[in-house]
């Protein structure tokens, strides 16, 4: 066995990132579920029953959604929610539950171990957000008129989270370090929680397989690649140079907690350094959440950053294409973005859209899952595995989903469609990233509680059970295409040539209605009109054509293309 890997003493300014442990964001942005009975206020002597139970429930370790549900008490469609999240955050790749069909999903079933440990992680708060660096600019954007009602909005969801906090969204740092906080504190409980005790010796002496000791990776990683980075098995001490063909011999779990804690501290000290100087001075320019300027070519690039998502912030009155060549990650973080059009045509594993308003949102091909957070006035398109809704005034969703879409917390005037939109690489996007054309499940929303109890805001009393407002179906009469301009061409060019989801019947004779410019057209030159009359009745059509693109907030697609 090699010697142990110590944390450095030195000043965490001359670290070498590679020998940082880091938590993984993905449970913690989009693996917690509102679900009150998920969420244990001692979970370390509540889950280590249950995990007994789950265990009996199946020789193998895995557990369908039927075991869920029984041990949980939760109705079915929870528990295969539980399922569907916890694939959507698992690290591992090679796990058969990421490779599952969703007819077989619950043949494979889940292992207990990351079971438990997601079930822990539901007693997370999230981090209070911190000051936005324009608040007075922010603060303009509200309140206006709705497109929708007509009426002045009285409270926006936007303004529900500055009301309520005077903040806005947290850095990538102050993330980390909230999140790598509570993993400190409730360390020893959640290695307990992999441990077993040594036969004959009691629970006094708790030890973890090297198999147990994997698990952790659910919620660790070392490096400065992201959640793409290393292995906690590649840093560790303990099972390093194991003869392959000898099972390795388990490690007391003081010993591990130790290591993991003093990793945790290092790294804690490490992004103190990091925040620091930030906190009295303007951002530098390797601050993770520069602002974006406002953009109209694919040449502008946002702040990216190597060890986490491409960040897309303040973009206002622009069009901004984004395509996989200009993005150093596999996330994409769309935040604060106002009266604009955005494409983001790439493969993704994960996407998250916070804040934004009057805006439309194309994502490409999002294998993991999407997360729209605190949007208002905001058309969303999107061909994903799974997405979240949550918080959200008067948007539109245009999905081709494999699972239900959630909407949880405050919403109101959701619409909900299909899929209406394509550009050359989609299919091919959607073959990287395991998304299956053939099941769009976009008008089965699940709705869960308003109340987000992970959510650290301060809530109105007397609405914790209440239910979330779902999303209406969008009138079959309201539904078009949504073009894609291929102004750049390039990596735009690819074997998509149709939308690849398959559309309801009523849709499609809609669709067909409202794409007959040509037949438009050809009837007007062929009316039995004097000259002047066909120039009033175009002029008519013209008044009533962008009326519409306003009233519709298609106008925000030409913005680019008056200037060329």
């Amino acid at each position: 066995m090699s010697d142990p890997i110590e944390p450095s003493t030195s000043s965490s300014s001359t670290k070498d990132p590679a020998l940082l442990i880091h938590p993984r964001r993905e449970p913690f942005e989009h693996g917690l579920l509102p679900i009150p009975k998920l969420i244990f206020t001692d979970p370390t002597q509540t889950l280590i029953p249950l995990k007994q139970k789950l265990i009996e429930q199946s020789s193998s370790h895995r557990v369908n959604s039927a075991a869920i549900s029984e041990v949980l008490q939760i109705s079915i469609d929870h528990a295969r929610l539980v399922l569907d999240t916890l694939a959507s955050v698992l690290q591992s790749e090679s796990d058969p539950l990421l490779k599952s069909k969703p007819d077989v999903v619950d043949e494979v079933g889940a292992d207990v171990n990351d079971l438990v440990l997601f079930l822990y992680i539901q007693s997370y708060k999230k981090l209070l957000p911190r000051t936005h660096k324009d608040s007075a600019a922010v603060a303009d954007v509200w309140p206006s008129t709705s497109a929708f009602d007509g009426y002045l909005s009285a409270l926006s969801p936007l303004q529900l989270v500055r009301s309520n906090s005077r903040r806005f969204v947290p850095s990538q740092a102050d993330e980390e370090a909230h999140q790598l906080s509570y993993l400190q504190k409730h360390l020893a409980n959640i290695v307990s929680l992999l441990a077993e005790p040594v036969e004959g010796e009691g629970e006094e002496s708790l030890v973890l397989t090297m198999e147990k000791f994997e698990h952790l990776g659910f919620l660790f990683y070392f490096g400065d690649k992201g959640s793409e980075g290393y292995h906690l098995g590649q840093y560790a001490p303990f099972f390093a140079n194991s003869d392959p063909d000898m099972p390795a011999v388990p490690v007391p779990a003081a010993q591990v907690h130790d290591w993991v804690l003093q990793n945790i501290v290092s790294s804690l000290e490490n992004i103190s350094e990091r925040i620091s100087p930030k906190e009295n001075g303007p951002p530098s320019s390797s601050d993770q959440d520069v602002p974006m300027a406002d953009a109209c070519t694919s040449t502008n690039k946002g702040s990216m950053s190597v060890r986490g998502p491409s960040f897309i912030e303040g973009i206002s009155k622009s069009s901004l294409i984004k395509q996989a060549s200009d993005l150093k990650g596999s996330s994409v973080k769309v935040l604060n973005c106002h009266d604009s059009v955005i494409y983001i045509l790439a493969p993704l594993r994960y996407a998250t859209v916070y804040g934004c308003s009057d805006a439309t949102i194309v994502l490409g091909a999002v294998g993991k899952a999407v997360r729209i957070e605190h949007c208002e006035r905001v058309h969303v398109i999107t061909a994903a595995k799974r997405i979240c809704i949550a918080n959200c005034r008067e948007c539109m969703f245009f999905l081709g989903v494999n699972q239900r879409p959630l909407i949880v917390g405050d919403n109101h005037k959701l619409q909900v469609a299909p899929y209406n939109t394509f550009y050359g690489q989609l299919e091919e996007h959607m073959n990287e990233v395991g998304i299956d054309a053939t099941i769009n499940r976009w008008n089965e929303p699940l709705a869960l509680g308003v109340v987000d109890p992970h959510d650290s805001l301060s809530h109105p009393a007397g609405v914790s059970d209440a239910q979330a407002e779902s999303g209406s179906h969008l009138d079959p009469e309201q539904f078009t295409n949504f073009l894609i301009p291929n102004w750049y061409g390039g990596e735009s060019e690819g074997s998509t040539k149709d939308n690849p989801f398959p559309l309801p019947d009523i849709y499609v004779a809609s669709q067909q209605r409202n794409n007959n410019l040509g037949e438009v057209k050809q009837l007007l030159r062929e009316a039995p009109l004097e000259e002047n009359r066909k120039r009033e009745l175009s002029t008519a059509l013209h008044v009533y054509f962008k009326d519409w693109l306003y009233a519709s907030g298609n106008i925000r697609q030409l913005y680019c293309l008056q200037g060329e």
